[in-house]
């Protein structure tokens, strides 16, 4: 009489019965889980991904305008331009032509005057100095620029000329001349 019987409608039998609840409970849990987990990575990556960019104060600094109406001859202002001191010295017409005068093959980094200076009288340069990354004196007058009048470095004794190339000591290479432009006889953008 066992024999007779209706086959079993459990979950477990078989025959053209609909699959088990549980594969899609589980199918669900997976895709879930691994939602959770992407966006979990995605939580903890994103910091490191976003403190690769600039900061806002260097975005802010990449360009700097400076008013040189007040600076008078002789004279030199110091400005911060994406970190770094920038020397724009108003120079005199004795600076000028000693500038001029240098034999340039005898400079260790040949420059002449007009290759480093856009407009006379002023004079734009990374107030860094090549051998060690320190910042030369010579923008007030009580510093000492070192016998060739532009700036002197004390920490291993480079001394520049009034053009900013290296004259003497251990600096390889003249100070650097950034990306400038005049906007007009009294404005210098820098960057």
């Amino acid at each position: 009489m066992a024999d007779t019987l209706a086959p079993s409608s459990s979950p477990h039998g078989t025959g053209d019965q609909h699959p088990p609840a549980d594969g899609t409970k589980r199918d669900f849990l997976k895709l879930v889980a691994g939602s959770f987990a992407a966006v979990g990575v995605g939580a903890i990556v994103w910091p490191f991904i976003a403190s690769m960019n600039p900061a806002k104060d260097v975005l802010a600094l990449a360009s700097v305008d400076v008013d040189v109406t007040h600076v008078a001859e002789g004279q030199a202002v110091t400005v911060m331009w994406r970190g770094k001191p920038v020397f724009v010295r108003h120079r005199t017409a004795k600076e000028i032509e000693e500038a001029k005068a240098v034999n340039v093959s005898e400079l260790r980094d040949p420059q002449t005057d007009q290759a480093r200076v856009q407009r006379e009288p002023w004079l734009v340069v990374v107030g860094i100095c090549t051998h060690l990354g320190c910042v030369p004196l010579g923008q007030k007058p009580t510093d000492p620029r070192g016998e060739f009048g532009g700036w002197f470095c004390p920490c291993h004794g480079s001394a520049y000329d009034t053009a900013g190339r290296i004259r003497r000591g251990p600096a390889p290479l003249n100070l650097a001349v950034p990306e400038y432009a005049f906007r007009s006889d009294t404005q210098i953008r820098i960057g």
